[in-house]
């Protein structure tokens, strides 16, 4: 039958005496159509206004704004609501979850009626990752995710679900090469003269294939996504937020915000990550930052080859971290490699913004030639100018001991909740400070900091952001591949100079600020604090410069600048400036060599020692001369600024 000529008939006439009473029945089923449609678009409205307000939350807290999302709660109801068969579906998927959830929790209830709850724990903590195993790859990654969250579980859980890695079975070759061939467009042999019959790594998202360009014969890895994953996904992160929703008064209480944001959180990241056009922008973006440094390697990706479920990328040929015998065994510079990956993960974090979010073994090369090489670019994390700016306040304020100003970086970081009050925190925080360096910065690693921090997290209504909890996650596994490396490894190390280093030569206003905040306590100019960082920034630029990769590009004809020596140039420039310009900081100099009633000229001919082998005095004074016109205005604009006020 015709549906659309059936449709097409006109109505049939209204019986004779009905005219009055169809009339009124009309008018009260548009009245109460449109009462229901009212009804419905209002729900509809605060549905998406409660979306919209969950995921500014998120925007305002990472200081962000993000204009077009992969993720948002209404796009996924809707995503999974319009598909064929959903309501049976997450009927089904539901009765799943909460049947294996159920009866696991009920063990744990059990356990803890009969005063066992503490000696189990290893089993259940192991019970609880093949459940998330066997529930399948949402599940796989929420215990990824949660092994980097103590303000979520406890410590030995979290040590368990570390083992969640990316090391699950692959799927069929034939299913795999298919997919690539769909995304082509052509068959692969038209693309490729040969392709690994196995995968070369599998993961819960995807797996990855060595290949050959038949057009040049360049090697290069293909990522291939699962099969049908994206609809579970959706199935799963619907499910997720519902059952989260019975759960926003516990974690209100125990971490001051409801449980679906935790929920976006995870949500965004995973759609992110099933989106293989975002990663290769993630990849160009990684290779912008580090253009200019020839110590790290980022693979180029194949753009016209390449699609939403299949990626194609330079071959990295070098060893993986996941065998650290076969890098020492390889004559490398271990001591040069480790100054390399320790420097670019902090350039990452305080420099970019935008840093590796899952750096663990398996994903970070040691090249040959001493460079250090990322692959695996779908899990990153960005920091926006004021997480960054109040992350080094947070070094500042450790450095200076200042724990009631640390406790509020962790509300502006999004920690704590605001107007949560922070002096119970304040005595934790110190104690965790003072043990961690009580024996000295060279003894202090981030493996027990994390720990003795995780019980505080664990104790107190705090939250950890995703962003931060990646960058945990970034440090301490970075952290442990250098141990593996080298045991006696000191991290700080490494990284103090390279802070050192970048708070005496950048010239970024924030910088300067917080280098005056490092060089004054209480008032008091520290000398010894001063000469501190000047040694340990030569350091850093001595390091830096002695690695073979930089040896190696500059042999080659690179262009790329070596740093043999500290350049302070612009640091003096913006002294010399500041000391003429602001009265109070001219004043706390002036009293910085006078301090005690004495001329301190043993200290400041002691810093000129530490930084004449390191400047050329001609040079930084013709810069100081060309800055001085410029100078001289901003004098006497200061000084026609203050007669004004007074």
């Amino acid at each position: 039958m015709n549906v659309s000529a059936v449709s097409s008939l006109p109505p049939p006439p209204p019986p004779v005496g009905s005219s009055r009473r169809t009339a009124l029945n009309t008018d009260r089923f548009i009245r109460s159509r449109a009462v229901k449609s009212n009804y419905s678009f209002a729900t509809t409205l605060a549905k998406a206004a409660d979306d919209s307000s969950a995921m500014d939350q998120l925007d305002i807290e990472r200081g962000v704004c993000v204009p077009f999302r992969k993720y948002t709660p209404l796009s996924v109801r809707k995503k999974v609501l319009e598909s064929r068969g959903a309501i049976l579906s997450l009927f089904n998927r539901g009765v799943e979850i909460v049947w294996n959830l159920g009866f696991y929790w009920s063990t744990l209830m059990y356990d803890y009626v009969v005063g066992r709850d503490e000696e189990v724990v290893p089993f259940r903590a192991r019970q609880l990752r093949n459940l998330l195993c066997d529930l399948g790859p949402s599940f796989i990654k929420a215990g990824q995710v949660l092994a980097n969250r103590p303000d979520i579980i406890r410590e030995d859980y979290m040590n368990e679900l570390c083992i969640l890695q990316d090391d699950v079975p692959s799927f069929p070759n034939q299913v795999a090469f298919k997919i690539i061939e769909e995304e082509l467009g052509q068959p692969l042999e038209a693309v490729f003269s040969k392709i690994s019959s196995r995968t070369i790594a599998a993961a819960s998202l995807g797996q990855v294939y060595r290949a050959t360009l038949r057009s040049s014969g360049e090697d290069v890895a293909i990522k291939v996504q699962r099969p049908g994953i994206e609809p579970i996904i959706y199935r799963d992160l619907f499910l997720f937020r519902t059952l989260a929703s019975f759960l926003n008064g516990i974690s209100l209480q125990k971490l001051g915000c409801n449980a679906e944001l935790i929920v976006d959180e995870f949500g965004e990241k995973l759609l992110e990550e099933l989106d293989y056009t975002l990663e290769a922008r993630n990849i160009e973006d990684f290779i912008e930052n580090f253009k200019d440094d020839p110590t790290v390697k980022i693979p180029r990706v194949y753009k016209q080859l390449s699609g939403s479920r299949v990626l194609v990328m330079e071959w990295i040929d070098g060893i993986r971290c996941t065998d650290p015998q076969a890098v020492k065994n390889s004559g490398l510079d271990i001591d040069g490699f480790l100054t390399v990956g320790v420097s670019a993960a902090l350039r990452q974090l305080l420099e970019f913004g935008l840093f590796h979010g899952d750096p663990h073994p398996g994903n970070i090369f040691a090249m040959r030639d001493g460079r250090i090489a990322y692959v695996d670019f779908g899990n990153v994390a960005v920091l926006s100018q004021q997480n960054k700016q109040i992350l080094i306040d947070a070094v500042v304020h450790a450095v200076n001991e200042d724990y009631a100003e640390m406790a509020n970086d962790f509300t502006r970081l999004g920690f704590l909740a605001s107007g949560t009050d922070v002096s119970p925190i304040i005595p934790a925080l110190e104690a965790i400070w003072q043990n961690s360096v009580g024996k000295g910065l060279s003894d202090f690693n981030f493996r027990s900091v994390t720990g003795k921090f995780n019980q505080l997290v664990y104790n107190y209504p705090i939250r950890i952001p995703e962003r931060f909890s990646l960058v945990i996650r970034a440090l301490l596994t970075q952290e442990g591949i250098c141990f593996t490396l080298k045991p006696d490894f000191k991290f700080l190390e490494v990284a103090y100079p390279y802070v050192a280093k970048r708070l005496l030569t950048d010239p970024n206003p924030a910088l300067r600020e917080r280098l005056i905040q490092v060089l004054f306590k209480d008032g008091v100019f520290q000398w010894k604090r001063l000469e501190n960082l000047i040694v340990l920034a030569k350091e850093n630029v001595a390091k830096m410069s002695s690695n073979p990769a930089l040896q190696g590009n500059n042999k080659s004809g690179g262009l790329q600048r070596i740093e043999r020596k500290l350049d302070l140039t612009e640091t003096i420039k913006d002294g010399a400036r500041l000391f003429l310009i602001d009265g109070g900081i001219r004043r706390q100099l002036l009293l910085a060599l006078t301090e005690d009633s004495k001329l301190h000229i043993e200290e400041l001919v002691d810093v000129y020692r530490l930084v004449e082998d390191q400047i050329d005095i001609p040079s930084v004074a013709l810069q100081v001369a060309r800055d001085l016109p410029s100078v001289a205005r901003d004098v006497m604009l200061s000084w026609t600024s203050s007669v004004l006020s007074d």
